[in-house]
């Protein structure tokens, strides 16, 4: 009986090869890992192609939704920015004269593309910025990369944009703007403002995940750089009317959102032949440094959405 009892203590006391190893180092050993872990970026890329049929889906899904409620429907995609350009012509175009010379026929079409090829890039960014904080049961439902989220809504923007170009042909048509081989030009721009759109998506992303109030500042931002934009009136012109030089006039003249809308309205606009130097090598540094840099920053937090 004691023979029995002392083999028996003998076993128990026997050591373990997982004796001493801590738990990340046990985890390794037995080929273990952190749920919900960030995939390396060249995996995530594969990931994200994986979903692209999905992030489709769900952005066409978001856009049949955005109107279901209201009886005009998807009308309101374009009347939308429209009635905003009306709003602004009356005050900027009838009452402050803020045309700078420009003709009634080539003030308006440029006053209407400023006004779409803006709210591509405002639409983006708020709903970039509720992108997760919006959508935290699918995050926490389903694993999939997150950075769906943001490319979707930025995808569904384009869409509605290209809703709103069918208006603007109309316009320029009815303003004696006729198609052109310029008009061949609307394709690169739109293709970098998409690549810029989907960064700066991702970056209010993640700001937005971490600090939902972000939500309700960003409506005054995107005002005062619609308003430094040159979106009702010729930028350069004004700034030299205000007497405006140096690196502040070349730095608004750079801004991304007036380097898009210049490039847009040298496509379309017969009369309009006022760009910026470099204005092509600024749209696609500003595609190539936020798409890029945004895409990386959003990554690199893929683990934190949907927790806390």
């Amino acid at each position: 009986m004691s023979e029995t009892t002392h083999d028996s203590a003998v076993a128990v006391s026997a050591p373990s090869p997982d004796d001493g190893l801590s738990p990340a180092e046990l985890a390794r050993k037995h080929g273990l890992s952190v749920s919900g872990a960030r995939a390396g970026l060249g995996e995530y890329i594969r990931q994200m192609w994986g979903r692209r049929h999905f992030i489709l889906a769900f952005s066409q899904a978001k856009l049949t939704a955005q109107y279901s409620q209201a009886k005009l429907g998807q009308l309101w995609q374009v009347a939308t920015p429209l009635l905003n350009a009306a709003v602004f012509y009356f005050i900027f175009g009838l009452l402050l004269k803020s045309n700078r010379g420009l003709e009634k026929d080539v003030y308006i079409p440029f006053l209407v593309t400023g006004v779409f090829v803006f709210a591509f890039t405002q639409n983006s960014a708020m709903a970039g910025v509720r992108a997760i904080s919006g959508n935290l049961g699918l995050v926490r439902a389903l694993h999939f990369p997150r950075a769906s989220l943001p490319i979707s809504f930025s995808l569904q923007q384009l869409q509605q944009l290209l809703f709103s170009m069918i208006v603007l042909v109309v316009i320029l048509l009815g303003f004696g703007h006729f198609p052109a081989l310029a008009w061949v030009l609307i394709i690169p721009v739109l293709a970098l403002q998409f690549v810029f759109n989907t960064g700066l998506a991702l970056i209010m992303a993640r700001l937005g995940a971490k600090t939902p109030d972000l939500a309700q500042l960003l409506p005054f931002i995107l005002r005062t750089w619609m308003y430094a934009s040159g979106v009702m009136y010729p930028l350069e012109a004004t700034l030299k009317h205000a007497g405006a030089s140096g690196w502040m006039s070349d730095l608004m003249l750079a801004n991304p959102a007036a380097v898009y809308m210049d490039l847009m309205r040298y496509a379309l606009i017969d009369e309009y032949n006022s760009l910026p130097p470099h204005v092509w090598a600024l749209a696609l540094g500003w595609a190539a440094l936020f798409g890029v840099g945004g895409f990386v920053y959003f990554w690199k937090a893929e683990e934190q959405y949907g927790r806390g």
